[in-house]
């Protein structure tokens, strides 16, 4: 990984788009003292075809007003090309200089050959590329342990390949409890000559149900000694969430050991966690 060691490292936040008025408040106070600790920016997430669309809108423009640097998702599934292209305009004109492109999940019961003009994150980094150059810097996905729609690790490997070659400018991992899973990836990825920062995601412990229940959709694996310990507690939240911050911050301690270039937090609209790992790791 000694082609990662020399990216500078980035700090991020993952936030979503509240469903209430009341949650809305709740995350500005979240954001807040996470700001406090200075991250390089906050991501804001898009829902399934845009479906959180307005809502993740709101949250760019709050982020925006207080002169917080955000980094909007923008997915491409469902929408055209001149309705994406009115969307990274409204971004730049909002001084918005970095963006995280993917594809975006399918809605349910629906396939790639009936929804937009886009289909790939690929042909949306192209087309950002082409159409702002420079502008944006842009981040994707990346699958250390293998997107779950994937038919095999290799053709994963290729769509990410597509994707850096397309424009991509740095990339954030789904998260991952397994580090070696993450150094293989890099190492795959550097014998192609894919010379961009991949930064791990990291996804604190707070609620073993929940982390279960994401885990299984998104295809990342909870290792069977984790699974043993985090069911033990039973519904002992506050053992929970303390043994999960010692194994969090373990893993991401080993990850910038080993050179990874930053790390991006998904907080889940929480503070507390992800600041408990970050004063660990005296970032």
């Amino acid at each position: 990984m000694e082609s990662q060691r020399g990216f500078q490292p980035v700090y991020s936040c993952e936030l979503f788009p509240p469903k209430t008025d009341d949650g809305m408040v709740k995350l500005q106070a979240a954001i807040a003292e996470l700001q406090a600790v200075g991250p390089r920016f906050f991501s804001v997430t898009y829902g399934a075809g845009g479906s959180t669309r307005e809502r993740s809108f709101a949250a760019v423009a709050w982020l925006r007003s207080q002169g917080i640097d955000t980094a909007p998702h923008l997915s491409c599934i469902g929408a055209s090309r001149a309705e994406t292209r009115g969307i990274l305009q409204g971004f730049a004109d909002e001084g918005i200089r970095r963006v995280v492109a993917l594809r975006g999940d399918l809605p349910s019961g629906v396939g790639l050959g009936g929804l937009g003009e886009l289909r790939y994150a690929n042909e949306l980094v192209a087309f950002i590329r082409a159409e702002f150059g420079d502008r944006f810097h842009i981040e994707v996905a990346a699958y250390p342990e293998v997107h779950p729609q994937a038919p095999s690790a290799e053709k994963d490997l290729a769509n990410f390949k597509r994707k850096v070659e397309a424009g991509a400018s740095s990339a954030i991992t789904q998260y991952f409890f397994n580090p070696d899973a993450y150094l293989r990836f890099v190492e795959s990825c550097e014998r192609l000559g894919l010379a961009i920062p991949i930064v791990p995601g990291i996804m604190p412990i707070t609620n073993y149900s929940q982390l279960a229940r994401f885990s299984d959709a998104c295809g990342a694996e909870i290792p069977r000694w984790l699974r043993k310990r985090l069911e033990g507690f039973g519904d002992d939240r506050a053992s929970i969430r303390a043994f999960g911050v010692d194994v969090v911050t373990a893993l991401c301690a080993r990850l910038l050991a080993e050179g990874a270039p930053g790390l991006h937090f998904y907080t889940m609209n929480q503070s507390g966690p992800t600041l408990a790992i970050w004063r660990n790791l005296g970032l």
